[in-house]
This record gives structure tokens, C-alpha cells and sequence, in this order.
């Protein structure tokens, strides 16, 4: 258990301001309904300058006029060589090239896109104006859990990574239960994923087995109720449970998941009760005696025949396991 005791005042405050964001940005959208999180694509900045590529000296570098980007104007420095014209700003780090200043600016503008999209989403998840120019490790605790559920699945991502450096993880328990539990947050999937795998370290964030138990049922909970599994995060919630908490908790409750109401979510406990049996061998005869009568009785055909290939997988004592199937819907 962690060695920093739960300020519940604290704790109680995130979890209050963290219910308040998600009702009111299903108020201001107008739905619950979840939205198909794709990929995460991983952001980079600065990208390459292409004046690298000419060899291009800082003396080359003589002229200076200002562009207008998404109603903000910036200094872009000129260097009109052979090649074309360079153009640089050094406040946004980024370069283009065209056959003409025009060119240059327009190719400059599209380049500069990405960071723009990703700084005003990060700005409207925040519910602040314009665009958001720091750096997130600025950000308050508070700040980075509305960011889990940002539309740019890389800015939760960071988030998510900056959340796992804070010592005070105890914490964060119920504003992160809360997430789990969320069914109101179109870009749900996304932000529960993080929180998912935070709680591959679990043990950190409780101070006592209550607080374990009540995140495992936060968990069991999702997988039964699943309708889909954008992101992979009901996929994710079935390794947590069987990869990281595989004991007297993490095990049963997959076992529990797989006469859930969700295709999706038995799908998960099927994969997820490899895993148990990988750390505690001593389940396997339960859980291929279990995965047996899934094999003649779940209502989808696939999970019949995954829940038969995996039970001969773990019977075995197999170091791999036999592919998930995939849904008709998710093709």
C-alpha cells in the first residue's frame, strides 16, 4: 500500500470537480453516446527543418515579414536562396520552403496545423480560450484528469503519463473510479483506457483492500455493461484484471464477466483468464472447466470457439494463446 495517506478533503474535491466536467460536457454536446476513438497518433514538435537540408547559414537569413495564422500574426523570418524562398518562426519552431513567399506562407500554415488542433483542443478540454501554449507538467492535478479525456488521444496519453509521476496517488482513487464508472462522456473510452493502465500499478493508488475491491468492481462493472470497445479499453480492462490483480480478487471477477450481458466484455474475460492462469497456475483446472461451458453455451458462435481454443491453450500449459475474435461490426 502507498506510503502517502489519502487527503480525503483533497480527494473528494477531484472527484466532485471531475463528475461536474463530465455532466456538463454532456449537457453542452447533447449526448451520452460514446464516440469511436481511433489510434493514438503520436505528436512531435518540432518537426524537421527543412533548411537543414540545404545547408542554409543563419547570414542567409536577412529578411522578416509577418503572417497571419488562425487570427494570430507571427514574425517569419525570409531567406531567398536558389532553391526557393525559406521562411522560419522561431516562436512556433517551424520552417517551410516554396517557389515564391506566398507558397512558402501556405505551406508554412499547413505545417503548422497539427500544433495548432492538438493546443486548442487542449484549451477547450480545459474550458479556456483560444489555444493553450504551455507546457503540460504546468498543468494542476485537476487540469491533467479533464485531460484524459481530451479529443486528441496523444494529449491523454501525456497526461495520463504525467498523472503516474505525482506521489500523492491515493488521491486520486475516486476522481479515477469516476472515470471508470462514466457513462455520459463521449470520449470516455479514451480517458477509462488511461485510467486502466494506471491501475496496472492499483496497489499504489489504495490505501486499503476496500479501495481495491471497489476498483475492481469498477472494472467488472464496465466489462459487463460494455457495448463496444473503442480504444481496446474493455480488451485493456480484462488484462488488468487478469495480468496485474490475477489473485483472490482479479481472477473471480473475470470468472464472474463471463456470463456477462456484454459480448464484449466476455470476449475480454475469455483473454483475460489466460493471464490468471499464467500467475496462478493453481486455477487452472476452474478456469478451463469454466471456459468449457462457455464453449457450449455463450450466444455468439466466435466466443464458443474462442472460449473452446483458449481453454485448450491454458489445458496445455501453452506460452501463447489463441487471437481474440473480431465482431462483424468492429471489421
Amino acid at each position: 500500500m502507498p506510503s502517502i495517506p489519502r487527503d480525503e478533503k483533497v480527494a473528494q474535491s477531484l472527484a466532485a470537480s471531475i463528475r461536474e466536467f463530465i455532466d456538463a460536457y454532456a449537457v453542452a454536446s447533447g449526448t451520452t453516446n460514446v464516440f469511436p476513438t481511433g489510434h493514438r497518433i503520436p505528436f512531435h514538435w518540432p518537426p524537421h527543418p527543412i533548411s537543414y537540408n540545404y545547408l542554409l547559414h543563419q547570414s542567409d537569413w536577412r529578411g522578416e515579414i509577418e503572417a497571419d495564422i488562425h487570427g494570430e500574426t507571427f514574425k517569419v523570418e525570409l531567406a531567398n536562396t536558389t532553391h526557393g524562398v525559406f521562411g522560419r518562426s522561431n516562436e512556433l519552431w517551424v520552417e517551410a520552403l516554396g517557389g515564391t513567399t506566398e507558397e512558402m506562407l501556405s505551406k508554412l500554415r499547413k505545417t503548422v496545423e497539427p500544433l495548432f488542433k492538438r493546443q486548442k483542443q487542449i484549451a477547450y478540454c480545459l474550458g479556456i480560450e483560444g489555444r493553450y501554449q504551455g507546457h503540460l507538467n504546468e498543468l494542476e492535478p485537476i487540469q491533467l484528469l479533464k485531460l484524459l479525456y481530451c479529443a486528441d488521444r496523444d494529449v491523454a496519453n501525456d497526461a495520463h503519463t504525467l498523472l503516474e509521476t505525482l506521489p500523492n496517488k491515493p488521491d486520486f482513487l475516486p476522481a479515477l473510479l469516476g472515470i471508470i464508472r462514466d457513462q455520459k462522456h463521449e470520449h470516455r473510452r479514451s480517458a477509462q483506457w488511461c485510467v486502466l493502465d494506471m491501475f496496472e500499478d492499483l496497489p499504489s493508488y489504495c490505501e486499503t483492500e476496500s479501495d481495491e475491491i471497489d476498483a475492481i468492481n469498477a472494472i467488472t462493472e464496465l466489462l459487463k455493461n460494455a457495448t463496444d470497445d473503442y480504444a481496446r479499453t474493455i480488451y485493456k480492462a480484462g488484462v488488468v484484471l487478469g495480468g496485474h490483480l490475477p489473485d483472490k480478487n482479479g481472477g473471480p471477477a473475470l470468472l464472474g464477466c463471463l456470463h456477462a450481458s456484454s459480448k464484449f466484455g466476455r470476449r475480454s474475460a475469455i483473454h483475460g483468464l489466460f493471464h490468471v492462469v499464467e500467475w496462478d497456475p493453481d486455477a487452472r483446472s476452474v478456469v478451463v472447466s469454466a471456459l468449457n461451458e462457455v464453449a457450449q453455451t455463450d450466444s455468439e458462435p466466435q466466443l464458443r470457439e474462442f472460449a473452446r481454443l483458449m481453454a485448450n491453450d491454458i489445458e496445455s500449459a501453452s506460452q501463447d494463446h489463441i487471437p481474440e475474435p473480431v465482431f462483424e461490426e468492429e471489421v
